[in-house]
């Protein structure tokens, strides 16, 4: 199993299918984006807000930041 890069067996009721042969041949080798480190003040009130839903606060503020960020490249782009 490991060795064919399975990480836990699969469930007895998941559905199977076939891969066909040139699935591959489009795909691009993108290197994973690097994240920046950044020191950023923020308000406590914000801060105990995102603390407040439990672990993970950072990861949810990352989340907020993304979207607001995604939206507004659309609005500048047209796309929209």
């Amino acid at each position: 199993m490991k060795d064919r890069g399975e990480t836990r067996a699969a469930r007895a009721d998941a559905e199977t299918f076939e891969i066909p042969e040139d699935f591959w041949d489009d795909a691009e080798i993108t290197p994973p984006m690097t994240k920046r480190q950044v020191n950023l003040r923020v308000d406590p009130d914000i801060v105990d807000f995102f603390k407040d839903q439990g672990p993970g606060h950072l990861t949810r503020m990352h989340a907020v930041l993304r979207s607001y960020g995604d939206a507004q490249i659309k609005l500048t782009d047209g796309s929209a």
